[in-house]
């Protein structure tokens, strides 16, 4: 049984990387018809190719989309019993950090031994990373910890993924006699605006199984997502000058905050957990003539999505109803599935990764995503792709924080889950 470790140089060099790749802004743009929708990723993905064929990596290729693939060969010796039977795994990462908070001019603090209590933020001392908040924080005392200096987002979502897969590739380079099958890296685009894998070919990718490093906490697996849909209701009213309005002006930004407050309190994702469903709405434009009110539906399964999506519309037709003159249109757009059903399909791709887990000297945490990963659709397209831990905390948050050790830890968890692969491909079927 191979369980593999990192050195003090292996964390040093992960460090450099995250910090380096932080420093790029990222984020992606929601209202951007452009692919990838921002231009700030295409300098990230123009640097990871540029590493990626410094470390060795063949077929190094960043597509029209921003999209960066690479290949680490297979070190099995021709007389393995695996040589034929290991897959190709992915191993991917998505370069856009969320839209919705500053990114750009990160400034990231590095606390060296951290001790325990709580963390301001220097940018903004207001901002404090409370220990009563982050229970996570007492798991990682004496740990070096990252954040921003709470300006900004820090970019772990998912440039601490994105670094650790480098790493790793890295590691492989400098240790050849490491038995592995083929690798194949992937690091994808606007993730965050729900359009990673619009343009990706899993035919050509080339792999049979792949693994996401974009979760949490120490030890995670997650291989379920909720389902997700995106809902846009628009409110057309008619204005007229509010001098001489009785009568006659019909309101739909009134209309617009009264189906906002008509939703049930226990429908909200800031009251709502586990495996509760919610419906969110994140974003209001418009006038007294026409709002728009988008909303992300999330449900674990199909039927409790589709309940949501009726509840909204009742709103809807109850607010038409209040507000004599308003025009009222629903439009439901399906944004991913829970990929847990294509993961029972192949057991051993989670059996395999939970195993890796555990030679870490972790215990296995498998999980449940409130959100989606790139996997999700993946998985659908015919690639099994669970999602496997990177350490962040605080996900889209000027409060996001890193552990420089729990980041290690993926890395040997992904070296792990290689090995595992190799062993289980080898045993008699």
């Amino acid at each position: 049984m191979t369980t593999t470790r990192m050195e003090a140089t292996d964390r040093k060099a992960l460090l450099d990387r995250f910090l380096r790749y932080v420093a790029v802004d990222t984020r992606s743009d929601e209202n951007s018809t452009a692919s990838p929708s921002t231009a700030g990723q295409l300098d990230l993905a123009r640097l990871l190719a540029r590493e990626l064929r410094d470390l060795g990596c063949t077929d190094v290729e960043m597509t029209e989309w921003g999209y960066v693939f690479a290949t680490v060969p297979a070190t099995l010796p021709a007389d393995h019993p695996a040589r034929d039977r290991v897959p190709t795994i992915g191993l991917l990462a998505h370069v856009d950090t969320y839209f919705g908070t500053p990114g750009a001019g990160v400034k990231p603090q590095v606390i060296e031994r951290y001790g325990g209590s709580d963390i301001v933020l220097p940018g903004d001392p207001a901002r404090v990373i409370r220990v009563a908040d982050n229970p996570n924080l007492a798991r990682c005392v004496g740990h070096t910890v990252i954040t921003s200096d709470g300006t900004t987002l820090l970019g772990a979502d998912d440039k601490a993924g994105v670094a650790e897969v480098l790493t790793v590739v890295d590691w492989l380079r400098r240790h050849p006699d490491f038995p592995h099958g083929a690798i194949r890296v992937g690091f994808t685009t606007d993730e965050e605006v729900g359009r990673g894998t619009e343009h990706f070919d899993v035919k050509s990718f080339g792999a049979q199984v792949a693994y996401t490093l974009d979760g949490a906490d120490l030890g995670e697996v997650e291989d379920e997502t909720f389902c997700a849909d995106a809902a846009t209701v628009t409110l057309t009213g008619r204005d007229v000058h509010p001098g001489y309005a009785k009568g006659k002006m019909v309101n739909a930004v009134r209309a617009a905050a009264r189906l906002v407050e008509s939703l049930p309190r226990d429908f909200l994702p800031e009251t709502t957990e586990g495996r509760q469903p919610y419906l969110h709405p994140y974003r209001v434009e418009g006038d007294v003539s026409k709002v728009t009110v988008r909303f992300l539906v999330r449900a674990f399964t199909v039927e409790e999505l589709r309940e949501r999506e009726d509840s909204l519309r009742e709103a809807v037709r109850a607010v038409e109803a209040e507000f004599p003159g308003v025009a009222a249109d629903v439009e439901v757009q399906e944004s991913y599935r829970n990929m847990r059903e294509k993961l029972e399909e192949d057991p051993r791709v989670l059996d395999c990764a939970l195993e890796a887990v555990r030679r870490t000297g972790l215990t296995p945490q498998r999980k449940a995503i409130r959100g989606g990963t790139d996997g999700a659709r993946l998985s659908f397209l015919g690639l099994p792709t669970p999602n496997l831990f990177a350490g962040g905390q605080n996900f889209h948050s000027v409060q996001e924080w890193v552990s420089l050790e729990w980041m290690t830890a993926a890395v040997e968890c992904v070296l792990n889950l290689l090995a595992v692969w190799v062993e289980q491909s080898a045993r008699p079927t």
